[in-house]
């Protein structure tokens, strides 16, 4: 079974500080990305702010339907319909996997600070220990490294 989920638990970063480096990380890896969340807001802002979110580099990406899906390294989507071929895939704003055989990674990112979205990551740990997946749950430290916790 492929498919695993990595749960990022946002306490001391938000989401803006954090993705970009994670989808930096995913592209040095060498795979593609398919950022998912059901908000177009969201969805809009991250296209704007990849682009600027640091003064010597941006993340090159772009937002599904705007042509060229497929030649795309991240690609910003409501949906998992995957043109560009990523092997990861991110879940924000309380998108869950529809398809988890088709990544090799999946990564939840949920606010801390929202107890609604806490315990959907919860259920959504559950279900997928329950079918057998390799979940794993990362939290900050207090100096903002990511430490695997379980």
């Amino acid at each position: 079974m492929t498919g695993e989920l990595w749960f990022y638990h946002l306490e001391r970063s938000s989401l803006d500080q954090v993705l970009p480096e994670l989808l930096e990380k995913t592209l040095a890896r060498g795979w593609r990305a398919l950022v998912r969340s059901p908000d177009a807001r969201r969805r809009e802002a991250l296209d704007q702010w990849l682009w600027s979110w640091r003064d010597d580099s941006f993340t090159p990406h772009g937002q599904a339907g705007g042509g060229h899906d497929e030649r795309q390294p991240v690609l910003l989507a409501e949906d998992e319909t995957n043109p560009n071929k990523a092997q990861c895939l991110f879940l924000l704003d309380g998108a869950e996997p529809e398809n988890p055989d088709a990544f090799e990674r999946m990564i939840v990112m949920f606010d801390g600070h929202d107890e609604m979205a806490v315990q959907d990551a919860r259920q959504l740990w559950k279900k997928a220990s329950g079918e057998g997946r390799t979940v794993s749950y990362w939290r900050q430290s207090p100096e903002g490294r990511w430490e695997k916790k379980a």
